[in-house]
């Protein structure tokens, strides 16, 4: 296989498991989202912190956590944390299908966020791109009786999660890592009180999960597992495919957790869903032609530069 191909396959795989991550968060609906939360923080640090130390980048990891970067990389783990949090919940209540809608929408709102922080410029479609998501977001507002927070919190805290991402000097390994690592103290002190006090417990889901059966405890030893393969894969496509394929690669994940909400967990597809989701399959089709019409037109204008330069050199 080429380079460019395992790039295809580790972008397939990668957004495929997040795409079908839902079914592990469903089969845990016993355990609380708060738990299953602290769980997923630790064991993740667990697998990226032995990748850490196997490949002898300590060093690095501590100038990361300690040094100027610091507080980007608290801010970066604070945003993801809720977007975690949110999303486990999402479908442990039956929401699944509008944490879908969320993660399409997100690269919308990751758009606004970049023109808004980055200063970056819209084109063209892009702004019709724009006017279909909000009117597909007011569409299914005024269909459910309120605006769908849980997307549009998804889809924000993502976002923003990505711009400082964007900003962080550091590969993707070593910045979740770093991310992890500050919430795990939280994740500590949660887990006491959860065992001890039962904390989030409810009528249907009962605290204090790990250790009541090995069944338990190795699916929650798992999603640690479930966070960090993923990422592995994308850091690995992410190398080898163009950032804007990569980027693309998110509405593979996003369809996968669409179909599972109405085909598998059977969630209330709606007249109302049946207008906001084509508006916004239709702002994401607009979105990605603008896209691909942008990065078509830099090639061209880089390959034109490479050649004036060369006759100009040969001239010379």
């Amino acid at each position: 296989m080429t380079e460019t191909q395992k790039g295809w396959v580790a972008l397939l795989l990668a957004q495929t498991l997040w795409g079908i991550s839902p079914l592990y968060y469903k089969v845990m609906a016993m355990v609380p989202a708060t738990e299953i939360l602290a769980h997923r923080t630790i064991w993740t640090f667990v697998l990226f912190g032995i990748w850490i130390v196997l490949k002898g980048r300590l060093g690095e990891f501590w100038r990361l956590v300690s040094g100027p970067q610091q507080r980007k990389v608290i801010f970066a783990a604070l945003f993801i944390s809720i977007n975690w949090g949110l999303f486990i919940y999402s479908v442990q209540s039956g929401q699944a299908l509008e944490a879908a809608f969320g993660y399409y929408v997100f690269p919308l709102v990751a758009t606004l966020v970049g023109v808004v922080v980055f200063k970056e410029r819209l084109y063209g479609l892009q702004y019709v791109a724009i006017v279909l998501a909000v009117v597909a977001v007011l569409v299914l507002g005024i269909g459910i009786g309120s605006l769908p927070w849980i997307a549009l919190t998804l889809a924000v805290t993502f976002s923003i999660y990505g711009a400082i991402k964007k900003t962080l000097v550091a590969g993707p390994f070593l910045s979740v890592a770093a991310e992890v690592v500050f919430l795990v103290p939280l994740a500590l002190i949660g887990l006491v009180g959860i065992h001890l006090y039962g904390w989030g417990g409810t009528e249907t889901q009962a605290a204090g999960n790990f250790g009541t059966s090995w069944y338990m405890s190795l699916m929650l030893i798992a999603s640690g597992v479930v966070t960090g393969v993923p990422l592995i894969f994308f850091a690995a496509a992410a190398r080898r495919l163009p950032l804007n394929i990569v980027g693309m690669g998110q509405y593979i994940n996003s369809t996968i957790q669409f179909l599972i909400a109405v085909f598998v967990f059977s969630e209330p597809f709606t007249h109302w869903h049946a207008i906001a989701m084509p508006l916004i399959w239709s702002a994401l089709a607009l979105y990605t032609i603008e896209v691909l019409r942008q990065e078509r037109s830099a090639r061209r204008a880089r390959k034109a530069a490479t050649n004036a330069s060369t006759v100009s050199t040969v001239s010379k």
